[in-house]
């Protein structure tokens, strides 16, 4: 069976681009925002997330700690998605255990090869 990749972000063309670079390998589930992803955490759980940081109402570092402090969804890979990289957000998601901060606008090739690199270790 496929693994399953949630992707979060308030981007539709962000989720679309990532939705077509990863569905041809994996199932992949879009959302708007950190909320929808943990009202949906509650009936799947993903092999890996893709979270945008910066988001309306819950950030990505916000909503990345939430899934470090729950027992469930601890071990649950998670790559940020961001266009603006700097030494305080690779400092922050890796305290947040984030796994790996992925530059928009990313190709396509290689944000499935992220993904490849993450969600098959799981």
């Amino acid at each position: 069976m496929q693994k399953l990749i949630f992707i979060v972000d308030d981007n539709d063309a962000n989720l679309t681009v990532a939705a077509c670079a990863l569905e041809g390998e994996y199932r992949v589930l879009t959302m708007p925002s950190a909320q929808k992803m943990f009202s949906l955490l509650e009936k799947k759980k993903p092999d890996l997330i893709l979270l945008d940081v910066q988001m309306p109402e819950i950030s990505g570092l916000e909503a990345a700690a939430r899934l470090k402090e729950n027992r469930q969804w601890k071990d649950i890979p998670v790559l940020f998605l961001t266009g603006f990289r700097d030494e305080k957000l690779l400092s922050a998601a890796e305290n947040c255990g984030v796994l790996d901060v992925i530059d928009k606008p990313f190709k396509p090739s290689e944000l499935l090869e992220s993904v490849k690199k993450y969600a098959e270790t799981g």
